[in-house]
């Protein structure tokens, strides 16, 4: 599927702000046979003294950016076309849920994708009795580990109320489980949460969605926005197979991946530090069009 992606992302600040640093990863990921970028380019408003692309350990297109004079906004616009194919089905050669372990010892590697980086506590998932409870209460009795994954990416669908009003980019994974409230950044660290209960390796994806208007409505421009969904090791046959638990799904041709990292923390789309004080407004407007 051949996408047109277009994003802006603007920071308006209370009072005029004195240089800063910040690293962005807005840009969509590039994927062996699955996703390739054809053309796209970042444009930042104002321009900053300093400019330097690169990639972060996992891999991830990171724009490192600095101002050096005095602004009261910034405005990152990305245009992007991006061909995505839906990752190809397969029989489910995952081992049991008990034998997940042996798998990962076997696991020499320490590279980006190793499960190695995905299985313990990060920033933003860390242990907690009652996810654990849950995590071992779903999965208990699968067949396999893919088995185990879907079972707790419905499970969490079920039992979580998509709310935008009930938590921040801040709100700690475990609050939200609490309160069985969120968005797609809490629905997918608790699933993270839920996974590394159990043994198995889990990740945190960010990306564009596209989303499809009601039968006979037109298309409401801006109306997607960036999402998250997550990734999971299954075992050493099967490698990383993704969800996404706000939608109940297997992610698919849909899905434009832009990052992958433990939690959001290794992806966030913008974070930095500069100096300025009183209050700060975020808008953003995203729009992922399918051309094909």
């Amino acid at each position: 599927m051949l996408y047109e992606v277009r994003m802006t992302t603007t920071y308006e600040y209370g009072r005029p702000a004195v240089g800063g640093r910040h690293q962005v990863r807005l840009m969509p990921a590039e994927i062996g046979g699955l996703q390739r970028m054809i053309a796209g380019t970042l444009e930042i408003v104002p321009t900053p003294r300093d400019r330097y692309d690169q990639a972060d350990f996992f891999g991830n297109r990171t724009t490192g950016l600095v101002f050096a004079g005095i602004h009261d906004e910034i405005a990152l616009t990305v245009r992007a076309r991006v061909d995505r194919s839906a990752p190809p089905e397969s029989l489910d050669l995952s081992p049991v849920p008990s034998a997940l372990r042996e798998e990962i010892e076997a696991s020499r590697s320490l590279a980006a994708n190793s499960p190695h980086h995905f299985l313990g506590p990060s920033p933003r998932v860390t242990p907690d009795p009652a996810v654990r409870t849950f995590a071992q209460a779903v999965a208990r009795g699968r067949g396999s580990v893919v088995e185990a994954v879907s079972a707790l990416n419905q499970a969490i669908h079920d039992d979580m109320v998509y709310d935008p009003d009930a938590t921040t980019v801040e709100t700690p994974m475990a609050e939200a489980f609490a309160a069985r409230r969120g968005v797609c950044q809490d629905f997918s660290h608790i699933m993270i949460a839920c996974l590394r209960e159990i043994g198995v390796p889990a990740g945190y994806v960010s990306g564009f969605l596209r989303t499809l208007p009601p039968e006979g409505q037109p298309r409401l421009e801006g109306a997607d926005a960036m999402h998250a969904w997550v990734s999971a090791w299954c075992g050493a046959k099967t490698g990383w197979v993704e969800f996404d638990p706000t939608n109940a799904l297997r992610v698919g041709s849909d899905h434009i991946v832009v990052a992958r990292g433990r939690d959001y923390s290794d992806v966030a789309p913008v974070k930095g530090v500069l100096w300025t004080a009183g209050s700060q407004k975020t808008t953003q407007s995203v729009d992922v069009i399918a051309l094909d």
